[in-house]
């Protein structure tokens, strides 16, 4: 069982007083065996924490984020595994998940735009007229299938599930300069080369469904070969626990948006808070929850 350092949840519970770049936390395990290890460490010595499934090939399939934007985030797109394999010296392209935590959204293109428009109106810094805002609202789920032109607007904050891969390309930030006076690259030609310039309809809420048992409630909100991510929503009375494990073909990562409560494993506990973050080792020990709290639960 490996938790996140308290660095996360604190950013999550405070205001800043100033602008971030994106930073890295890294898993540490609170096990008693595996204490004070990193995530990386305990899965170089136990690659079967992975499971059996072959998407793994031994290294961690996915990433997960937390977004906290307080400008209006770059236009971007990422291309299909298999572009990248062929045209980025074997990478990985990117398919992810955003589930709105706290906001708007760009998602595709109003209608369907030929190429040389949409480069015409990068370079004239008239391209939002093109793109699809959507309004959101806590909970909202949004799959980013690779190829679709997206950005993240002020003030939302977003859990994005993704494949393992930093392969992005920017179409368009706002014309915006640094302190040298210097506007970020872009990489207009691969990102036009990838993107779905069709016209794409508004994104529709899936169908959710809660699945009930003693305790807890469970929606499915997106499955791809990628990843699976279910909503799990735990509410417990006093001596109530709920029992979780992981099967033997994949991990899980437990990520906590709402609420607090406990986790019981191996005679050992771990108090749970909003921000924090579990990985759950393939064909482990079960694990006992007890309280009120909300879990994003992610299947690699």
């Amino acid at each position: 069982m490996m938790n996140l350092q308290k660095e996360l949840r604190c950013l999550l519970l405070r205001k800043l007083g100033m602008l971030y770049a994106p930073g890295w936390t890294e898993l540490c395990c609170v096990w008693s065996e595996y204490q004070g290890m990193t995530l990386t460490e305990v899965l170089q010595e136990h690659p079967e924490f992975l499971g059996t499934h072959p998407q793994t090939k031994g290294e961690l399939p996915i990433l997960i984020k937390f977004i906290d934007a307080k400008k209006d985030l770059s236009v971007q797109v990422h291309p299909t595994d298999e572009y990248a394999i062929e045209k980025e010296n074997g990478q990985l392209g990117k398919t992810e998940m955003w589930y709105v935590l706290d906001a708007s959204l760009i998602y595709g293109l109003q209608k369907i735009t030929e190429e040389a428009v949409i480069r015409e109106a990068i370079a004239q810094g008239t391209v939002e007229r093109y793109l699809q805002k959507v309004p959101v609202k806590k909970n909202d789920v949004f799959f980013i299938e690779a190829g679709t032109i997206h950005a993240i607007g002020a003030g939302a904050l977003i859990a994005e599930i993704q494949e393992n891969s930093n392969l992005t390309y920017r179409l368009y930030d706002y014309d915006r300069v640094d302190k040298n006076g210097k506007k970020r690259e872009l990489h207009v030609d691969k990102a036009l080369e990838v993107a779905n310039l069709k016209g794409l309809s508004e994104p529709k809420q899936p169908l959710r469904v809660l699945k009930y048992r003693a305790g807890v409630a469970a929606e499915l909100l997106c499955r791809c070969k990628h990843f699976e991510v279910s909503r799990m929503i735990v509410n417990t009375e006093r001596r109530q626990t709920v029992h979780y494990r992981a099967d033997s073909i994949s991990f899980r990562v437990l990520l906590c948006v709402n609420g607090c409560g406990t986790v019981r494993f191996d005679n050992e506990s771990l108090d749970i808070y909003k921000g924090d973050c579990l990985f759950v080792p393939a064909d482990s020990t079960e694990i006992s929850i007890h309280g009120s709290i909300q879990f994003l639960d992610v299947r690699g």
